[in-house]
C-alpha cells in the first residue's frame, strides 16, 4: 500500500477534500490519509510514499520532521530544502532569468544590526547608500517589503522620501527590498499545480480577504491568457514548485509577476470560491496520486528547480572544461 498524507494546520475545507477526493478515486493500492507524527527518529522512514505540506512554513519541528522523511525517500510537496532557501528576492532576480517581467526591485540592508553584530560587522556595506541612485531607479510611489516572508506582513505603500525613511527607521532587523509600483488595470492570482496545471483566475487585491476572487469574471483576451500561463510554467519550472501561486499585475497589457513563491497558497473553499476549490482539490488529488505510482522506494523522490539544476550543470561543465584546457596548457 502506498499511503499520501497531508500535513496541514487551521485550515479545515481543503485537507478533508482533498483526502477524501484521493480515496474516492479508489486508486489501487493508494490511500490517504492526514499525517500522523509521535517519535521521529533520525535516518529513519516515515510511512508516507508522498506528504502534502501546507504548514511547516510556520513550524520549524515540522520542516525537520520534513526534511528527515524526504531524506528517507518520501516525495514532499513542496520540496522542504528547496523552499526553506528561497526568498522572494531571488525569485525576482529568478523571473529576469527565465524571461518574466517583475517590478523594478532592490534589495536594502536591515535599518538596525542583526543580533550579535555591529558596524564592524558590516564593514564591506557602503554607507550611507547611494538613495538618489535607488530612487530614481525604482521612483514613488513604491511598495516597500521584506525580501522573504508573506501573508502581505510588513509590507508599506510609501509615496515620498520621507515616507520611505519613516517606515525604514520602524523596520528594526528586518531585510527589506523596495519595489516599483505597478499601476495596473487587471490583476490575476493563478494556481500551478504539478508544474503542468494552471488556473487563471481573477482578482482583485484592494478588496477585502473574503471578496478578492471575482466572482462574475470579465473575459479575457487569449493572447494575454496564454502568456500568462506560460509566465507560470516557466517561474514554476525554475523553482521546481509543485503547488504554488502566482500573482500578475497587468499593466500597458504586459503581465508582471507580483508574487510567485507561495508554496502552501490559499485553497479555503469560503475565499477561492466552489469553482477554484474544486479545481485545486482535483488537481492536487490526482498529482499525489502519480507522485504515489511513479514513488521509487529509497532514493531521492524530491522536485528540484530546472534553472537550478541547469545552471549547476553549466557550472561543473565549465569547471570541467577549465581544468582540461590546464591540462592541455601544460
Amino acid at each position: 500500500m502506498k499511503n499520501i498524507g497531508i500535513l496541514f494546520g487551521q485550515e479545515n475545507t481543503f485537507p478533508q477534500a482533498f483526502i477524501d477526493r484521493v480515496n474516492t478515486k479508489k486508486e489501487n493500492n493508494i490511500k490517504a490519509e492526514f499525517v500522523k507524527i509521535n517519535m521521529v527518529e533520525q535516518g529513519e522512514a516515515v510511512p508516507y510514499e508522498v506528504i502534502i505540506d501546507r504548514i511547516s512554513q510556520d513550524i520549524p519541528f515540522y520542516r525537520a520532521y520534513l526534511k528527515n522523511a524526504a531524506l528517507n525517500g518520501s516525495a514532499v510537496i513542496n520540496n522542504p530544502f528547496w523552499w526553506s532557501a528561497d526568498e522572494k528576492f531571488f525569485n525576482n532576480a529568478l523571473a529576469t532569468k527565465v524571461g518574466v517581467e517583475v517590478p523594478k526591485t532592490v534589495l536594502l540592508p536591515s535599518n538596525e544590526h542583526p543580533p550579535d553584530t555591529n558596524e564592524i560587522s558590516m564593514r564591506n556595506l557602503e554607507y550611507p547608500l547611494d538613495w538618489e541612485s535607488i530612487f530614481n531607479y525604482i521612483g514613488f510611489p513604491a511598495f516597500f517589503k521584506p525580501f522573504a516572508g508573506g501573508g502581505w506582513k510588513n509590507v508599506y505603500k510609501v509615496n515620498t522620501r520621507e515616507d520611505f525613511f519613516n517606515i525604514y527607521n520602524s523596520t528594526g532587523t528586518l531585510v527589506m527590498m523596495l519595489q516599483e509600483e505597478i499601476d495596473f488595470t487587471d490583476y490575476f492570482r493563478c494556481y500551478c499545480i504539478d508544474r503542468r496545471e494552471v488556473r487563471i483566475m481573477q482578482y482583485d487585491p484592494k478588496q477585502p480577504h473574503h471578496l478578492r476572487y471575482v466572482k462574475h469574471p470579465k473575459p479575457i483576451e487569449r493572447l494575454l491568457l496564454k502568456r500568462i500561463e506560460n509566465d507560470v510554467l516557466k517561474l514554476n519550472n525554475a523553482l521546481g514548485y509543485d503547488f504554488n501561486t502566482v500573482e500578475f499585475a497587468i499593466r500597458d497589457g504586459v503581465p508582471y509577476a507580483i508574487d510567485f513563491g507561495n508554496p502552501a497558497p490559499d485553497a479555503d473553499l469560503h475565499s477561492v470560491g466552489e469553482d477554484n476549490f474544486e479545481w485545486v482539490v482535483e488537481a492536487t488529488a490526482n498529482m499525489a496520486i502519480h507522485r504515489a505510482k511513479i514513488h521509487k522506494e529509497g532514493i531521492n523522490n524530491l522536485t528540484w528547480g530546472n534553472f537550478v539544476t541547469t545552471f549547476a550543470n553549466n557550472q561543473i561543465l565549465r569547471s570541467n572544461k577549465s581544468k582540461n584546457e590546464i591540462m592541455y596548457d601544460d
